[in-house]
């Protein structure tokens, strides 16, 4: 797939907290992130749900991106940082920071990211039991109508993430914060909070 050619100098020049939100599938990093973007500013932006765009557009690289997926094999980076980089492009102008959900998946991806694109000020791991996680997946199944939500797509799916993001957590752990997410929503929160009253 070709890369897209983008100057992303404004972004590293705007100095804007980027704040990596990791967690595996269903830990609620989602209404976390809500929670986040009304008070504070920031903008909240999903590779996965960026990845879903570029493939309902219909574009040459959405249908080559629709190829991969069907597989269930990992988008090439190139073309995350990509849709990443455009996306904070757009937003740049009226935004306090960014939140970048589900990336990195893995250390090379971390590492890419602050090489192209800017520096990572911090992240926030969610963390949940894979059993509550299951749970959760499969009840959002029964209204979601997302094709990966089978019992044993979740079961990959958790697989993928504890084998990918847990290097991650490590290679990163001087920024990073563990956030007990098998609580209420509010808890969660203040435990965000503090984090990102740092920043």
């Amino acid at each position: 797939m070709e890369r897209a050619n983008i100057d992303k100098t404004p972004l590293r020049e705007a100095k804007l907290p980027i704040v990596w939100v990791l967690g595996g599938p269903g830990c609620g990093k989602g209404t976390q992130c809500d929670k986040i973007v009304a008070k504070y500013g920031y903008t909240h932006l999903s590779s996965g749900d960026l990845l879903r765009e570029e493939v309902q557009s219909g574009s040459d690289r959405g249908k080559q991106l629709t190829a991969i997926m069907e597989k269930g094999d990992l988008v090439p980076l190139a073309v995350v940082l990509d849709l990443l980089a455009e996306a904070m492009l757009k937003k740049l102008g009226g935004s306090k920071g960014f939140l970048i959900d589900g990336y990195p998946r893995e250390v090379a991806q971390g590492q890419e990211f602050e090489k192209e694109i800017a520096p990572c000020a911090w992240i926030l791991y969610f963390e949940v039991s894979d059993e509550t996680m299951t749970q959760r997946l499969l009840k959002r199944a029964e209204t979601s109508g997302r094709a990966d939500d089978n019992a044993e797509t979740i079961k990959k799916r958790l697989v993928t993430f504890h084998k990918h993001s847990e290097p991650v957590i490590e290679a990163y752990s001087a920024k990073c914060s563990k956030i007990p997410a098998e609580r209420g929503i509010d808890d969660i929160f203040a435990d965000v909070c503090a984090a990102l009253d740092k920043l």
